[in-house]
Parts: structure tokens; sequence; C-alpha cells
């Protein structure tokens, strides 16, 4: 919702980078602050902020909000939705710990049923947009890439600096990208007061503190049960769209919905069955 008010008026790609610069400047402030060790030191370090951040941050968001131009906000959905049928490939070829099991797999195909169903994509405008097709499937998959890349190190320098780097790299993949897509200047953007707040919002919110709650419970969960939260984010869209602005929640909302809850179940059934 935060980012259907700041695209209102601002270009997609410059609002994004710029979202990373002040999300960087505020955890670099942080970690002066703290005084805690901010430069990286070994391979894991550099492979950790380099690839966290120029695929998670920087690719991620240019081809999604390149591919958008071409393709509906439904069908985006979905094509993002593919991030958890995709990791657990990934993860194998990586080697890492994470294990695909056949509750994983159901809740996977819960979910993604409950994405589509949620989105309620248009079947010809993927067949006539296929640039913007691909543009998305490339956002997803660089996200999942660097999901499985990522968990797999094990950095030395301390939680708050990766992600600062992370995001400073990011903001330059960015930056990059603003020069290198077309309609995408900053001379197009208008910094109301509405821009400004969205931008505040995604920037100290959603982007530092969502981005450190992402990698925390990477780091616990492993590439496969994170990449759930794709299922998660078009169920919280529609119900901050009833909420704010007043948009409906139709029936397939409520179904899809059910679908995904159903995933998750499925998918954390073994621990539900031991808690209960």
């Amino acid at each position: 919702m935060a980012t259907d008010v700041g695209l209102a008026d601002l270009p997609a790609v410059p609002f994004a980078a710029v979202r990373f610069d002040v999300a960087a400047a505020l955890l670099f402030a942080a970690v002066l602050a703290s005084g805690t060790e901010f430069r990286p030191r070994t391979r894991d370090d550099y492979v950790y902020v380099l690839v966290g951040g120029a695929l998670i941050i920087g690719a991620h968001h240019a081809f999604l909000f390149a591919g958008q131009r071409y393709v509906t906000g439904g069908v985006a959905a979905v094509l993002l939705g593919l991030i958890p049928v995709v990791t657990p490939a990934l993860t194998r070829l990586a080697s890492t710990d994470a294990e695909f099991t056949a509750d994983l797999a159901l809740g996977v195909a819960l979910g993604f049923v409950g994405v589509v169903v949620i989105a309620d994509p248009d079947p010809a405008n993927i067949a006539d947009s296929v640039l913007g097709v691909s543009l998305v499937l490339a956002s997803a998959l660089a996200f999942a890439v660097a999901a499985v890349i990522t968990h797999s190190r094990s950095p030395s320098m301390p939680f708050l600096s990766t992600q600062a780097w992370m995001m400073a790299v990011g903001a330059v993949v960015l930056h990059v990208a603003v020069l290198a897509l077309p309609g995408q200047s900053f001379a197009a953007a208008t910094w109301t007061p509405s821009a400004l707040g969205a931008l505040a919002y995604l920037s100290a919110v959603a982007g530092v503190g969502g981005f450190l709650l992402y990698f925390t419970l990477l780091d616990d969960l492993g590439p496969i049960e994170m990449s759930f939260i794709e299922y998660v984010i078009p169920v919280f869209a529609a119900l901050a769209g009833w909420l704010v602005l007043g948009q409906e929640v139709t029936p397939a909302t409520v179904v899809g919905f059910a679908f995904i809850l159903a995933g998750f179940v499925a998918a954390k059934w073994r621990a539900l069955r031991r808690t209960l």
C-alpha cells in the first residue's frame, strides 16, 4: 500500500534507489553509534554482502519494477509465487542443510494456488507480455538464488554491519538501473508530502526493520521455509487495502487466503503436532 502511494508521484526504480539510500544511511548510523566492527574481512563477508545486496535488493527490485511496466500486479504476484517452487531445487544445488520434505511440497503447492486465486491474473496478459513476464521471473530467480547463497555463508561481521553493507550495495545497483532503464529518471519525480511519507515508511520500517527480520529468520529457518513469505504478501496487501483504502475483499481473496493458510499448516504440520 505504501508503495502504491509513493508510485503515484515517483518513478519506480528511483523510488526504490532512494529508499535503500535512506535505509543504508540509517543502518550505518546505528553501526557507528554501537561501535561494532563494520569492515568486511573474510571471503564469506564479501560474498554475503555482494550477493545479498546485488541480487535480493538490487536486481530483485530492478527487474520487478521494470517487469511491472508490462504486466499487471496480479500476474507479477503469481510469478513471484514461484520463488518457493524454485528454491528447493536451488538449495539442493548449493548443498545446504535445508531439507525439502513432502509436507513442504504440499505447502508450496497449496500456497501457490492461493496466490493465483487472490491475484486472479489474466492469461491473455501473460501471453501478450513476454518481456514483462521474463523480467519478473528474473526478479524471482534473483531473490531465490541470493537467499540460498547467503544462507550457506557464515560472515564474520556483526549482523547489523552485514545488513548496512547489503543495503548500500543494493542502492548502488538500483542507481545504475535508473540510468539503464527508460522512463526512470529522477527528473520525473514529484516529492510530495505523501511520497515522502511513503519513502520514510518503506525505508525505516519495511526496509530496515523488514530486512533485518527477514535475514534473522533466514538464519533460523533456512531458504525453503522463508520463501513462503511470498505467499503472505498478497494476503496482507488485500487486508491493508480493505482497512485503509476501502478496497473490496472479494470471495476469491477469502478462498485464496484459506489455501495459503492450509499451505502453512501443511508445511509446519510436524511442528504444530508436537506443540499440540
